[in-house]
């Protein structure tokens, strides 16, 4: 993401376990985080859980150094996968430092990190807009008429296993649901399910 270089060997290591949250999506920085060694995981947390993994990286590595330069929020979760080294540097000091570098190396370093930050973001996007529309592309295929014609789906499986089978986590496919409801386009309690609006359905379902 950005070129190596690390901030002043004098500023003192910190080590974290495994499993603690480095960052939270959305988060306003105040400091640039520089993994010296180990593995971060990158991703959406859920209920306190890694859900939607986008990619591991090792140090040495600038954790958030496109956001601080974007001056945006955090785009990740970011957990620790092993034990790792980290330094953290104020904002002000790690743009003095990028503000030193030729003119030329700083405009790359933006270009970079705006490449970055795109890339990240389409791909938080695709994972959230992915569970929607698989969960509408289910209910669906499940979906039977009626006497009256309308179409209705019968959960007879436990949420948790038809999750599975979407490959997401049960919370996502309650959140899913329960966004559906509010949209109008499932009705109903229980294990039977209306589709009022099939057709608005299967325009998710397509990711549109």
């Amino acid at each position: 993401m950005l070129l190596d270089y690390s901030p002043e060997a004098s500023d003192e290591c910190e080590v974290v376990a495994p499993g603690e949250v480095l960052r939270v999506r959305q988060e306003n920085l105040t400091s640039v985080l520089h993994l010296v060694s180990g593995r971060v995981q990158l991703g959406i947390r859920e209920d306190g859980q890694m859900r939607h993994q986008l990619g591991v990286v090792q140090g040495p590595f600038w954790l958030d150094g496109a956001a601080a330069m974007l001056g945006l929020p955090c785009a990740v979760d970011m957990v620790t996968e092993t034990r790792v080294q980290l330094r953290r540097q104020p904002i002000d000091a790690f743009m003095r430092s990028v503000e030193a570098l030729p003119k030329s190396a700083q405009l790359l370093l933006h270009d970079m990190a705006v490449g970055y930050r795109q890339q990240t973001e389409l791909a938080v996007s695709r994972l959230a807009q992915d569970a929607e529309a698989r969960c509408a592309q289910w209910l669906l295929n499940h979906a039977q008429h009626d006497d009256n014609g309308a179409l209705s789906v019968t959960l007879s499986q436990r949420k948790r296993m038809i999750a599975a089978q979407l490959g997401i986590a049960p919370e996502t496919f309650s959140r899913v649901l329960r966004n559906l409801r509010e949209h109008g386009l499932i009705m109903g309690s229980g294990n039977v399910l209306r589709l009022p609006e099939p057709g608005a359905l299967e325009l998710v379902a397509s990711g549109c």
